[in-house]
Formats: C-alpha cells, structure tokens, sequence
C-alpha cells in the first residue's frame, strides 16, 4: 500500500536532482567510470573491456548540494516515517548517519542511485523511477512485517493527509493511501480517515493494536472518535478479508489534530501504549471510560462514566457522598469546585431519572455526560502521564484535609497546586507533555 504524498514527495526531488546533476554534467563534470574485463571475443580471442559508469560515486560527491534542494527538505519527514526505511535502507547496504533524518537522507541518495543505476548521465526514464519506487514500496512490506491491517475511523480530522502515530501504523486520509480495499475508502457518506497497521503480528494482534490507538486518541482529545464495525487484513500482496471489529459508536463533534500537535499526539500515543494501566481500578475504569464513548445515548454513557468516576473516587461506596467534593479538589480550581461538586450531584440525578425512565431535556444530559467524560478523561490521563497516582480518593483526601487545616496552596509534598493551574507546565518522566484539564474544552461541541 502506497503513501500517495511520500510517492509525489520523492519523484519531486528525484526531478530536481535529476536536473541538478545534468546540469553539472553539461557544465563539464564527469562521471567516473570503472574498467571491468568483460568476456572473450570467442576461442582464443582477446577479452574485451566493459566501461561501467560510476554514476553512485558521482552522486556521493554531490550530497551537499542535493540536500540545498527544496525538494530535498519536503521529502525528508514523510521518509522517515515510512515504515519501511530501515529494511530499505539494509537492502541497498546503505549505513545513515544516527538520527530518522540521518536515515531518510540517505535513502534519497540510495533511490537516486537506484534510479541512474550505470546511466551516463541524467536523464529521467519514467519507467526506471517507478520500478525504483516499487521496490521502495516493497520494502515496507518486508520490513514490517507481512501483515496489513486497515481500519476506519470517524471524529476525527487531521492537517496533513497522513500521519504517522506510532512504528507501523498512521492514520490518513483515504484518499492519501493507494490500494485500500474498497470498503475503507467508500465507507459510507460521511468524512472518515483509515487507520493503516503494517505488522509481523497476527490479526488478534493488530486488531488490539487498533483499539489501544483509539484509547490513545480518545484520551488525546475528545473521547468522541470511534472506528467502524469492520476492518480488512490481507498477508503480502494477497487479497483482502473483511474482520469484525465489534466496535460501534457515533461521533459527535470532531478531535482535530493540528500540524502543531502532531508530535505531541505521537509522543502521547506512544506514552499510552506503555503506561496505560493493565489491572486493578485504573484498568477497569479506563474500560469503563471506553465503553461510554462507544454509547449511542447520552445517559448510558453517563451511567458508565459515573461508574468509571465511583470506581476512583468513591470506592467506600455511593452512600459516603464522597465523589463530588474528590472529584472538585482534584479537577477545579477554588473558586470552581462549589460548581463542580453541584453539577456532579446534577449528574447523579440525571442518571437516576434516565434509570427510572422519566423525561430528561436532552441538551442538559448531553452537557452533563460530556463534562463528566471530560473530567474522567483528565483523572485518566493524568494516570497514565504518572502525574496521579491510581489511588487518587487518597491523594484527594490529602488536599482536602490540607484545606480545612487551612493550607490549600499545594496538593502534599511533590504536588503540584489543585484547580487549572495544577495543569500547566509538568511533563512526565518520559518528557511528555502534561495534558489534563487544561485541554477539556479544546474540541468544538455540538
């Protein structure tokens, strides 16, 4: 499967350069040849001599001048997000300087080479620079394994047409990707991005790889992506087969992944890959938490968010009132935390009314289902960062015996102050950023 912008990206720069190295060649620049002793002429005769052009080293010599080219610097990101690169380059015996950049200016030296392999001079044949590409393209299948996993997903945008979010896998525009199965690229009327795994895993495999990416975006951002029903897999260059993915949801709203934030969703992605909780309440919580932003109706994933929220706040039981006044001093500021605690009360009302069937106005369950999936969300985050502990009832009985001492400027020792400023300016031990409360309100709602 070809990425159509790296593609665009290297037959440019394989137009510039091409034009640049001819023009030195015109200037008078020669190209080395080799000496090789060819075959005889026949019985006895004198073995004749096969002049090979050097055309690599004559490339070599002009790296510099090929990395001063425009082209040059537009093809380098996409390159070194291609999965591919390292089998690539071990294919063309190619060693890089240290560094993803390092690696993908070296395989655009290795694809020149590749292209005016033993040529005399520059001259760009467009059948020589497919079969070079293909065989780039190639190499993303072997280096990754043989293992294509494509998958759609809904709420979501993103600025670039693609974007790698962790080794083997990047969410794109389906227009971006050559050779998607029909299904992912006509996936019914409304705009949706694929998500593309190249793994040396099985199906099980890649198909939890792609539910722990949803995690990930869902605690990034809004909470309201989902992914379809079904995915497709195929092994090498065989034929796709559907995969039932038993997901579900509808999207509301949309997580938008700015050019500017591309590095911290990769960065935070690959932070949740590690570190999201495997057990205990955290785990279950977290669970929790998905279920409700696969929910079609506003009161049942408030139930299971209230759940997921009692579940790390409120363990002693729903009887001790406790989750308001925890869930305040960990989430709002001082001035805030009165209002807080009121709409987490409304919140419970709520639930009760939607379990006994009584009529609910639908803007307010929607407005209080959503601030309770957002204040979860931050709680989540924060454990996954390493920013809270899992047991955060006990970190938030400690701020709230610290305020009826009368010192309610810090959380403990180590912590940071309670409220929204609690939230600006910590990274966690990984260096990644620290993404809490401070980012609740960043998705446009309907």
């Amino acid at each position: 499967m070809r990425s159509i912008a790296l593609e665009s990206a290297l037959t440019t720069f394989v137009e510039a350069a091409a034009g640049q190295l001819q023009r030195d060649v015109l200037a008078g620049a020669e190209i080395p040849f080799d000496l090789e002793q060819g075959a005889r002429s026949g019985p006895g005769g004198a073995a004749l001599a096969r002049y090979r052009p050097l055309t690599d080293a004559f490339i070599a010599e002009r790296a510099g001048e090929l990395a001063a080219l425009d082209a040059h610097a537009a093809a380098l990101a996409p390159l070194a997000d291609f999965d591919g690169l390292q089998a690539y380059l071990a294919a063309t015996a190619t060693r890089p300087a240290p560094g993803s950049q390092g690696a993908a200016s070296a395989a655009l030296l290795a694809l020149l080479c590749d292209v005016f392999e033993e040529q005399s001079d520059f001259q760009l044949h467009e059948s020589r620079l497919r079969a070079a590409l293909e065989r780039l393209d190639h190499a993303a299948v072997e280096g990754a394994g043989a293992l294509t996993f494509v998958a759609t997903l809904r709420g979501m945008s993103i600025a670039s047409a693609e974007l790698a979010v962790a080794p083997g896998a990047r969410v794109a525009r389906p227009e971006a990707i050559a050779g998607l199965p029909e299904g992912a690229r006509e996936a019914g009327a409304e705009p949706h991005l694929v998500i593309v795994l190249s793994t040396d895993g099985d199906v099980a495999a890649a198909r939890q790889a792609v539910f722990d990416l949803l995690r990930a975006l869902r605690l990034f951002g809004d909470g309201r992506v989902c992914i379809g029903q079904l995915a497709w897999c195929r092994y090498g260059a065989g034929a796709w087969t559907p995969v039932a993915l038993g997901a579900g949801g509808r999207p509301r709203g949309t997580l938008l992944a700015t050019a500017d934030q591309e590095q911290e969703l990769r960065e935070f992605c690959e932070l949740v890959g590690r570190r999201a909780p495997k057990e205990g309440r955290a785990a279950w919580a977290m669970r929790r938490f998905e279920l409700g932003c696969e929910r079609e109706r506003a009161g049942e994933a408030l139930t299971d968010h209230l759940l997921a929220l009692r579940v790390l706040l409120e363990p002693e039981g729903p009887a001790t009132g406790l989750l308001a006044p925890r869930l305040a001093v960990l989430c709002a500021g001082r001035e805030e935390r009165g209002a807080l605690a009121a709409r987490v009360g409304e919140a419970i009302a709520l639930e009760r009314s939607v379990i006994d069937g009584a009529a609910v106005d639908r803007a307010a369950a929607l407005a209080l289902a959503d601030e309770m999936s957002a204040q979860l969300r931050a709680l989540l985050r924060d454990i996954v960062c390493g920013h809270l502990d899992a047991d955060v009832a006990a970190l938030a009985d400690e701020l709230l015996a610290e305020e009826a001492g009368g010192d309610g400027a810090t959380g403990g020792e180590g912590q940071p102050p309670a409220g929204e400023e609690f939230y600006d300016g910590y990274v966690d031990d990984a260096g990644a950023p620290f993404l809490a409360a401070r980012a609740l309100d960043s998705v446009p709602r309907p």
